[in-house]
């Protein structure tokens, strides 16, 4: 029996690729752990850059079971941090690696409106009100626009259904494959329960890209936060209604100080009707470890709570909102490092074992984009970078 999947609620990405069923290897070349958005990057790159190697993704649970599957898809620059020395422009590469893959994801790339209610930002930064800002609500204060940063949006859905599809066509991907243990050695043994056995796959080298899930594997239950972050989504709006709002110009906004907002815009395509509506996300449900995370329902307790929270929210922040239908509520795990900084480094207990994680909520692009820099440095061919969260 597949495992029982968490209860975060349904978002309006469809993923339409299914992995073929295969047999379990004994021993591969590379295991990459986690089957979002960095592991299947990686696995593509590692065959496109060593067709001769063999690589397999393991995944607990279904493609897009975890973060990547329940992200509200804000592709943004950088890091959460900012730029960091010799990261390179992510925007640009990311879209390239779409582009390579011949991945149709709905990447617009319009510019991003950074909102704010005061004269500064949650840094400290002085801020100003644009002269016209096409943004006005009201949101614990006048929320207005105060700059335009690069990003934009995509597709979640059909990006992990794009890298999935790409990396099946030259290895393997198994869902509903739950690695139990990693023994490092040479080689390394990947315990995992698969079809209900257990079974252990040697490999030469192993990637950790399992983000918020499985801390207890990557070593970072005592360095990173865990949390639930919660989203909605609108009907489609009347373009009237989207020029009232500001948004007729499809950029994505979030604010610069708190409470926190973000939210985009996102093709309905339905029988009945069509257009565009408008996702918000704000709001964070804690949890001690991964478990605690999986276990919660965005139906019942808190994290109920804070759904119900944001859609009040939502309903009063302009008169064009005050009485929306809302069809969608969900919320996905994000990983919160010390630093803001990426995890992007080998395993305390060996060199031969790569982690990936902690993007702080820039995991859309930056994580595809780290995971094809993942598959150079598995192979030896890019050194790892020196900014790298190590606590």
């Amino acid at each position: 029996m597949p495992p029982t999947p968490p209860n975060w609620g349904k978002p309006p990405w469809t993923i339409s690729f299914r992995p073929k069923r295969k047999p379990l290897p004994s021993h591969v070349d590379f295991a990459i752990v986690g089957a979002g958005f960095s592991g299947l990057s990686a696995a593509v790159h590692l065959k496109r850059l060593a067709p001769n190697k063999s690589v397999i993704v393991l995944e607990s649970g279904a493609l897009g079971a975890g973060s990547s599957g329940h992200t509200g898809g804000l592709a943004l620059a950088e890091t959460a941090t900012g730029p960091l020395p010799g990261l390179g422009d992510v925007l640009a590469g990311y879209k390239k690696i779409l582009r390579d893959l011949h991945i149709d994801a709905e990447l617009h790339l319009p510019g991003v409106w950074e909102l704010a209610r005061g004269k500064y930002s949650m840094e400290g930064n002085e801020v100003h009100l644009l002269r016209n800002s096409p943004i006005d609500w009201s949101d614990s204060g006048r929320l207005c626009a105060v700059n335009k940063v690069p990003g934009g949006t995509v597709n979640p859905g059909k990006v992990i259904s794009g890298l999935a599809r790409a990396a099946e066509k030259t290895g393997s991907i198994f869902t509903y494959t739950k690695v139990l243990d990693v023994r490092f050695g040479s080689p390394m043994r990947v315990v995992v329960i698969h079809n209900g056995k257990k079974r252990i796959i040697t490999a030469h080298r192993v990637l950790l890209a399992t983000n918020a899930a499985s801390l207890e594997l990557t070593a970072l239950e005592r360095s990173t936060e865990a949390h639930l972050t919660f989203a909605l989504a609108t009907e489609p709006l009347k373009k009237s209604q989207l020029k009232a709002l500001g948004l007729a110009s499809r950029k994505p906004f979030y604010t610069v100080d708190f409470p926190y907002l973000w939210g985009r815009l996102f093709k309905v395509r339905g029988k009945r009707k069509s257009g565009d509506g408008v996702i918000f996300g704000a709001g964070l449900v804690a949890s001690k470890n991964w478990r605690g995370l999986h276990h919660l329902n965005v139906n019942k307790g808190q994290p109920g709570d804070r759904l119900r929270w944001l859609e009040d929210r939502v309903h009063n922040l302009h008169a064009t909102l005050k009485n929306v239908r809302i069809t969608h509520r969900w919320a996905g795990p994000i990983l919160f490092t010390q630093k803001m900084r990426p995890i992007f480094r080998h395993h305390p207990k060996s060199r031969n074992a790569f982690i990936l994680a902690g993007f702080n909520g820039h995991g859309v692009a930056l994580s595809v984009y780290l995971g094809k820099w993942a598959a150079q440095s598995l192979l030896n061919k890019r050194v790892l970078p020196h900014w790298s969260v190590r606590g």
